[in-house]
């Protein structure tokens, strides 16, 4: 069985931007619901509005993959799951650990979505001795001491860190010398890798602040308008008991 660990995805190589290769998981998402309803071909206009992007930038960005359409029919479903999954990787099986079995760590483990996307949870792995053994879907959990040789014994790749904030360096940097080249971050904190790991992070937090932006931005173009004065801002209280990120919700993959 293939594992991330001999073959990368073809998509640097291939000179695709970076840009179109983050849609490219949209237009897959897309694409494959459209299989789920057996539906054979699809327009550029319709696959754009269904990935949220509009259709002059899809069709630029399947242009880096040498798929262009079929004028007056579009694209062939079927062909371009395959085209997408292909360039990103997902025909093979990725083996994937996930280090930090608290709330989020249980929730991403519980997620049912890896395996149809071409990822499989090898591992869960947490530093609380209490932990070892217990099944999480399944799956046992095995102490944060044996990580190296799990690493090493599924040949993994990709590493998923949902440990509390102080912690995610020092994961981080074992699962970098234990042959992990590439992360998935949950910890509300900003890790240094070296040249060669790449690096993804989900904060919830920071997304929430973006969308109050946006939402005050909004309530002063309204009042400026004299449309109404809109929602006023809800001012944050600080509390002693709580740390500068808060009690972050879990966030589950798309």
């Amino acid at each position: 069985m293939a594992t991330g660990r001999t073959h990368r995805p073809a998509t640097r190589s291939r000179g695709i931007p970076e840009a179109t290769v983050a849609r490219l998981p949209l237009y897959l998402r897309a694409l494959t619901a459209l299989s789920e309803r057996s539906v054979p071909t699809v327009s550029s206009e319709e696959l754009a509005a269904a990935a949220g992007v509009n259709s002059a930038k899809l069709r630029k960005d399947f242009s880096y993959l040498g798929s262009y359409g079929t004028r007056g029919v579009g694209y062939d479903v079927e062909y371009l799951v395959y085209q997408i999954s292909r360039e990103l990787g997902l025909t093979q099986d990725w083996p994937v650990v996930i280090v930090g079995i608290g709330n989020l760590g249980a929730a991403l483990a519980n997620y049912g979505g890896f395996a149809s996307r071409g990822f499989r949870v090898a591992a869960l792995i947490d530093a609380d001795p209490a932990m070892a053994g217990k099944p999480v879907a399944g799956i046992p959990v095995q102490h944060s001491d044996e990580l190296e040789k799990i690493i090493d014994d599924n040949g993994v790749s990709i590493g998923v860190i949902a440990t509390p904030a102080g912690a995610a360096q020092q994961v981080c940097d074992r699962l970098v010398a234990a042959g992990v080249t590439s992360i998935l971050n949950f910890a509300p904190t900003v890790l240094s890798v070296p040249d060669g790991v790449d690096v993804r992070k989900v904060d919830l937090s920071i997304e929430l602040q973006i969308l109050a932006f946006h939402e005050q931005r909004k309530a002063g173009e309204e009042a400026a308008s004299g449309d109404g004065a809109g929602p006023a801002p809800v001012p944050r209280r600080a509390s002693a008991d709580q740390g500068p990120d808060g009690d972050v919700p879990a966030v589950m993959p798309a």
